[in-house]
């Protein structure tokens, strides 16, 4: 019984990690600022190349982590890329300003074993 229990509860937030994601004001700009970011990074000012690069549709909100400087707080999005066979694990971290989306930061990590 303790096993079913902890398995809803895990689907349950797995079901609300979704639509805090879903609900994210700048969800659809993250996907967006994703795709760029690739682009830049990757095809050294040829765009001819940008029609293997990818962004999924799904986002995921992660924490917030705190400001470099100040008191502040960043939000977290998480956006999955791709190019080819790669895959790229995107973090967008925007201000907490309401009815905006400001880019603080990125990072970009291929999710791949390099041994």
């Amino acid at each position: 019984m303790k096993t079913k229990t902890v398995f809803a509860a895990a689907i349950g937030l797995a079901a609300l990690s979704a639509a805090q994601a879903a609900d994210h004001p700048c969800a659809e700009d993250a996907k967006a600022r994703a795709q760029k970011l690739l682009q830049f990074h990757f095809t050294d000012g040829d765009m001819s190349e940008v029609g293997n690069i990818g962004i999924d549709d799904q986002v995921k909100v992660l924490a917030p982590v705190k400001a470099a400087r100040g008191t502040g707080k960043f939000d977290v999005i998480e956006v999955i890329g791709y190019i080819y066979k790669a895959e790229y694990r995107i973090h967008l971290l925007y201000a907490q300003i309401p009815d905006s989306c400001v880019l603080m930061g990125q990072e970009i990590l291929e999710l791949s074993d390099p041994y």
